[in-house]
């Protein structure tokens, strides 16, 4: 089950959200939790038995080590390899595998394992609720059923964010819902939906029947209009989730995290990560990068094994594991060019600290040229990332700058582009910028009260209206990170 599928929107979301506000105390946990393995049950049924092992192994393994003191590093481990045992035989047998065969030719069959949604993400939700227990930052919890719902409540069960466990555990023991929170939520909702079915599924479209042509079968133009459709697809797709799972949250009392904050206006990829599924970077950084060393000792190393992981994580193929080191090299480039600048201009900045900066010609060109690089880097990443095999990636690429011609071409640009395609393009990109959130503040500012409350209700009324059209015509509804 998806939130932009007519099942979800018409039926699973009233009537949870009805039964949810007619039952009162601890009955809205229980229900948020009966209502949580539905969804995560709803086509995948026979999998059900994963997420409820991966509860109790938290469960146990987070109580053993409370009471347990002196094993607890041991059974801290037990529960880690549990927890990762299972991620890797679902998500990462067959990879392995298939890798062996290639090498080997010893005639190795896949398992044909399907991968069970959201396995990534609950993993490393239940991960980080037992190394916070185990580190004392966060008490043990000892009702199975709030660490059942911590792990397994819906709006961010599949495709995140990335909850910690001391962000909602107030929350999940007692919260307030009201109005605010209530209408709050439902535009946030709005918007992510609008995201997803208007801007993220029309380039999808776009971006898919590229790739069915084949890698290095497309023209020059067509190449780089597909990778910038895909650069707006995956951006609008996944935030657009996770708008919806904030959304949802609210309306049922939590508060999540934001996982996006405009990531491609960043002017650096160091800058990029800190905007991008900050959830994930935020785990990252909190459970592998400091605990290896951090910024105290071997930072280029650590630097390293994060972003390996970091592709790995997010496929169970060579070109995410190639995707992950190609950010991972960049991030590292930068922060070796950076330490070389500081050290040349730590006496400048002494002298100047205290004068107001201005923007000069010089200072516009120098943030002009590293947004320009910045995008550039990702464009190019996604391409990696949306490909098949890393080969295909190549091929791609090496087209795009004319160092290889294309092989078979059946359609020019133009077939690609029509009115409605080149406008959600023109969109997609504005809202990728601050400017809509600008003109939200200054229309806020200067308009009455009741005119721009009004103004902004009717807005979102067509939105929702125009995305729900979108949705049940059938269009193009999948969600990229649902594989992960």
């Amino acid at each position: 089950m998806v939130f932009s599928s007519a099942i979800f929107l018409f039926a699973f979301l009233p009537i949870t959200l009805a039964f949810y506000y007619l039952l009162k105390g601890s009955a809205r946990n229980y229900w948020l939790l009966l209502a949580s393995l539905v969804f995560f049950a709803w086509g995948q049924l026979s999998y059900l038995w994963i997420i409820l092992a991966n509860v109790a192994a938290n469960y146990a393994g987070a109580m053993l080590i409370t009471n347990k003191e002196k094993h607890k590093k041991a059974f801290l481990v037990l529960t880690i390899s549990v927890n990762l045992a299972l991620l890797f035989y679902f998500k990462y047998f067959d990879f392995v595998l298939s890798s062996i065969e290639s090498i080997t030719h010893a005639g190795i069959e896949p398992f044909n394992i399907v991968l069970p949604i959201g396995i990534s993400f609950f993993t490393f939700q239940g991960l980080s609720y037992v190394i916070d227990v185990y580190r004392g930052t966060v008490p043990v919890q000892k009702n199975i059923f709030k660490v059942a719902l911590y792990i397994m409540l819906f709006p961010q069960l599949i495709a995140g964010p990335i909850v910690r466990y001391s962000d909602v555990a107030s929350e999940i023991d007692k919260r307030k819902e009201n109005i605010d929170d209530i209408v709050s939520g439902i535009q946030r909702f709005i918007m992510g939906l609008a995201k997803k079915a208007v801007i993220a599924n029309t380039m999808a479209a776009l971006v898919d029947s590229v790739w069915e042509q084949g890698a290095g079968n497309s023209a020059f133009f067509t190449v780089w209009l597909c990778s910038i459709a895909y650069t707006l697809q995956i951006y609008f797709d996944f935030s657009g989730y996770s708008d919806m799972a904030i959304g949802l949250g609210r309306m049922f009392g939590f508060h999540f995290n934001e996982n996006f904050n405009l990531p491609y206006i960043s002017a650096s990829i160091t800058e990029f990560w800190r905007r991008w599924h900050i959830s994930l970077s935020g785990w990252f950084r909190d459970y592998v990068y400091i605990p290896l060393g951090g910024n105290r000792k071997r930072v280029y190393f650590n630097l390293s094994a994060v972003f390996l992981l970091t592709g790995i994580w997010h496929g169970a193929a060579w070109h995410f594991v190639i995707w992950g080191i190609y950010n991972g090299a960049f991030i590292l480039i930068e922060r070796l060019l950076k330490r070389k600048g500081t050290a040349e201009k730590k006496n400048a900045s002494m002298q100047t600290e205290n004068i107001v900066k201005k923007l000069t010609p010089g200072r516009l060109i120098k943030g002009t040229c590293a947004h320009f690089y910045c995008l550039m880097v990702v464009n190019l990443g996604w391409v990696i990332f949306r490909a098949d095999t890393f080969k295909d990636a190549l091929k791609t690429v090496a087209i795009m700058f004319r160092v290889k011609r294309p092989g078979q071409v059946l359609y020019s640009v133009w077939y690609y582009l029509d009115g409605w395609v080149i406008f959600v393009l023109v969109c997609g990109i504005i809202f990728s910028t601050p400017l809509p959130r600008l003109a939200a503040k200054a229309a806020k500012k200067k308009l009455p009260e009741a005119v721009y409350d009004t103004s902004k209700a009717l807005i979102l009324l067509l939105l929702f209206a125009f995305a729900i059209m979108r949705v049940v015509s059938g269009t193009y509804n999948p969600f990229i990170y649902f594989q992960f």
